[in-house]
């Protein structure tokens, strides 16, 4: 019997002569076809490997025990004559001695609960006019992504969605949906194309652990940061997660429905951890795809246990050949990854590169949260902020920068930010504007590397961020005016700022968690999206719409042109006003000729000088579509509302 330790394996898989005998580039999981099915797993320290066949996903008893083949380079494998589409199994492991029974980490489809894989033809998923699917096509200048979790978004009955979708995929395919009641404020869908954002990223969507997917999903909430199955779709958002395919097709049917609306779909994708140390992972090849500590114990550097070691050459090509297949097989549009800072440089850029290599693949979206959960184990360069440089300029990261200078520190619940008058705040928010590519703070090698935000799911949603700095005790149901200015004038900042915007949905219609910062786990009636405020707080979806529209119409802002950031022109104004001036790029179809943008965070009207020339007015600060309009011109001065950024466009002479 071996005396392998965790110490000891950690040294075996650190070896280079390990890599040489064992890694393995053939084809790893189930390869289904009519005739048969082959079965493959990678197990290099397994003395036997065995699968378990099942007719159903869950109970029952087990049809048969085979012995799987040994083959090279630490693969078994076996073949499966006939027809096995809803055949479930399980592999038994034997390492040192000890036997377990585990999931395939390769699986693509699964019952309840993702505890048995089943084997599938993928092609019995696919809804009608799945292969006449395709991915919209997205201008840099239009990319401005919504953050939502697929519970949140039909949770709410007065949004009129279908109750049987309820926090379902499908709630995701109906159109025309308006607030009960009240015809003229659209849901859903509807909503989501009449606001004009050109993403939606979906929080976590594969299968993840901490919701029973046999239990009423009324009972139980969260946001699913917990992965099981890293290749197949979570069960709970389905209409039947003991029957593995249907989650598959109605996951497709979601994505072919935001596609058909011209929306792209991001995938918020947890590689960095798993739920547990007890997983599908450990069972077949033990300690090898975690990063451990130099006592050979698990790193923590996700804060949830456990961290994917990223620079093992068996762990990084299985997160590669991932992200492929849900590019490939479900059609995604985008990858933004959670505690990015916990992948190494490395990975990250042969991904890109991998991505690239697809059919339209340079146009899916790539970035993550530049940041991790603790302390680490990686000791090559990490995919974070301080190595932007070393990243590929079509990776993004996350920029708190901006998001804390715009609002204020996201974990002090008190502390102002520029649009609450913050001194000596407007020194970033110019940094911010030229997406700090001319800051010694941050080195992005392009704008396009940052993604610019003042909400996302977690900490406070921007409303309440905004009420808690401005009142020690308060109502958040309360419509607040002066509160309802800092947000239009917070969207104003980072809509017109350089990169790719980004917002936690509902942000438009000023969504509250009544002060609840870190929701992950809290009831749904917290979570899920207010519809009615959508109704109440029309103006200000109006608001974000014509801003997010008034942004389309200037590539210059979201395009990855580093000399763009060098162009912009900012005025000696008295602080903490704001202003600046950015040309057009020749050739790119904008509607002016250059932006014109003030910011002003204080509590007065404010004079402003205007430079040479005929500036129309576009955005007051409370109307951002009078730029569709013949909206007076002006010339010399003009006043600055209260709280507000103010825009113009100069007008050709012609």
């Amino acid at each position: 019997m071996s005396t392998a330790t965790p110490k000891s394996l950690k040294a075996l898989y650190e070896s280079e002569e390990f890599h040489q005998q064992y890694f393995y580039d053939g084809p790893l999981g189930p390869d289904y076809t009519p005739q048969g099915t082959y079965l493959r797993v990678w197990a290099p320290t397994a003395q036997q490997v065995s699968v378990n066949l099942y007719r159903y996903g869950t109970g029952n008893f087990c049809l048969g025990c085979l012995p799987m083949s040994r083959r090279e380079r630490g693969a078994w494998t076996i073949y499966l004559p006939g027809d096995q589409h809803g055949l479930y199994y399980t592999f038994s492991v034997e390492v040192d001695g000890a036997r377990y029974e585990t999931g395939d980490p390769y699986a693509r489809a699964a019952g309840v609960n993702g505890v048995r894989s089943m084997i599938v033809d993928l092609a019995r998923t696919n809804p009608e006019g799945w292969q006449q699917d395709a991915r919209p096509s997205i201008p840099a200048s239009r990319r401005v992504v919504w953050e939502i979790s697929v519970r949140d978004f039909s949770w709410d009955l007065a949004g009129g969605m279908g109750r049987e979708w309820r926090g379902k995929y499908l709630a995701f395919t109906q159109t025309g949906t308006t607030v009960k009641g009240s015809s003229p404020c659209p849901t859903g869908l509807a909503h989501l194309r009449r606001l004009g954002v050109s993403h939606v990223q979906l929080m976590p969507v594969f299968d993840f652990g901490s919701v029973d997917e046999s239990r009423p999903l009324r009972l139980q909430y969260n946001w699913g940061y917990d992965p099981v199955n890293f290749n197949l779709p979570e069960g709970s958002y389905s209409t039947d997660p003991y029957h593995g395919e249907v989650r598959i097709n109605e996951f497709k049917q979601m994505v072919a429905a935001l596609h058909a609306a011209g929306i792209g779909v991001v995938m918020d994708v947890v590689y960095n951890h798993t739920y547990r140390t007890e997983n599908v992972f450990n069972y077949t090849v033990p300690y090898y795809f975690f990063r451990q500590n130099p006592d050979g114990s698990f790193s923590n550097g996700s804060g949830c246990g456990n961290e994917f070691a990223t620079e093992r050459p068996m762990a990084r090509r299985y997160i590669i050949d991932s992200v492929l297949y849900w590019a490939k097989e479900y059609h995604i549009d985008g990858f933004r990854f959670d505690l990015m800072g916990l992948y190494d440089v490395e990975t990250i850029n042969l991904l890109r590169e991998e991505l690239d290599k697809l059919p339209g693949g340079k146009d899916i979206l790539m970035y993550g949260e530049p940041w991790q959960g603790g302390g680490s184990m990686l000791r090559r360069y990490e995919a974070n902020k301080n190595n932007l440089q070393m990243l590929s300029e079509r990776v993004g990261v996350f920029c708190d920068d901006t998001r804390d200078a715009i609002k204020g520190g996201c974990f002090e619940a008190r502390e102002p930010g520029y649009v609450q008058g913050k001194p000596g705040s407007f020194w970033d928010i110019g940094a911010a504007v030229a997406a700090w590519c001319r800051s010694d703070r941050i080195s992005p090698r392009a704008p396009s590397q940052i993604v610019s935000y003042v909400s996302a799911h977690d900490n406070f949603t921007l409303w309440d961020k905004l009420m808690m700095v401005r009142s020690r005790r308060p109502d958040f149901m309360a419509e607040d005016p002066v509160v309802l200015a800092q947000n239009r004038l917070a969207a104003g900042i980072y809509l017109t700022c350089m990169g790719m915007p980004f917002m936690q949905a509902g942000e438009e219609f000023a969504r509250t968690k009544r002060g609840r910062g870190n929701s992950y786990r809290s009831p749904a009636p917290l979570n899920q999206l207010d519809w009615r405020r959508a109704c109440r707080y029309r103006g200000l979806v109006d608001y974000y719409r014509g801003l997010i529209a008034l942004r389309a119409q200037f590539p210059r802002l979201g395009g990855a042109d580093l000399e763009a950031a060098n162009a912009v022109e900012f005025f000696e104004l008295e602080p903490p006003l704001v202003g600046w001036t950015l040309p057009a790029m020749p050739g790119d179809g904008a509607r002016w000729e250059a932006l014109l943008v003030f910011y002003n965070p204080t509590d007065q009207e404010k004079w402003v000088p205007l430079p040479e020339g005929k500036w129309q007015l576009l955005c007051d600060g409370v109307s951002s579509s009078l730029w569709r309009g013949d909206s007076c011109l002006r010339e010399g001065t003009s006043l600055l509302a209260p709280y507000s950024a103010t825009i113009f466009g100069l007008r050709s002479e012609g």
